[in-house]
């Protein structure tokens, strides 16, 4: 049985301008700005673009030590991701099966709306709820994270 899960995240931060450091740089800004969760990130299979791997190394503070997504759409002109978890992470614990949607969109505050969607199957008896909370709260402390940041520093990312 497959389930869905959705998050919406504002911030203040023009999408393109949030696009550019919470996916397309991550793999360098997370460790600066997420010592405490995220170790390191580098690409593990391809140059980037589509059908690349990417393996996020996560810290004591986070309940795996890695995982691997494979990037399966990318459009940087319209701020928009979709990648699948393909190690890691709680495949085989809570998931048989995960993957993610991510379009950022202006907002008419000149910020941006992050809208995350989840869609997994889990495995067999796991707490699903529990699996949501977690991720839900990893992504938009992701978000809040990068806004700080990117309000901390304003040529960055521009």
């Amino acid at each position: 049985m497959s389930c869905t899960m959705t998050s919406e995240i504002t911030t203040v931060i023009p999408a393109p301008r949030l696009f550019k450091a919470a996916i397309t740089d991550w793999h360098n800004l997370a460790p600066k700005i997420a010592a405490d969760k995220v170790i390191s990130s580098a690409n593990i299979e391809g140059d980037g673009g589509v059908g690349t791997v990417r393996q996020v190394n996560f810290g004591p503070a986070m309940p795996f030590s890695y995982e691997q997504k494979r990037l399966e759409f990318l459009d940087v002109e319209n701020c928009e991701i979709k990648s699948s978890v393909v190690g890691g992470g709680g495949l085989g614990v809570f998931l048989e099966s995960a993957s993610y949607h991510v379009k950022f969109s202006p907002s008419g505050t000149g910020g941006s709306l992050v809208k995350i969607v989840l869609t997994y199957t889990p495995m067999p008896g796991a707490n699903s709820e529990q699996y949501e909370n977690m991720t839900k709260g990893a992504l938009e402390g992701i978000m809040k994270g990068c806004e700080a940041f990117l309000l901390a520093n304003p040529d960055a990312y521009n």
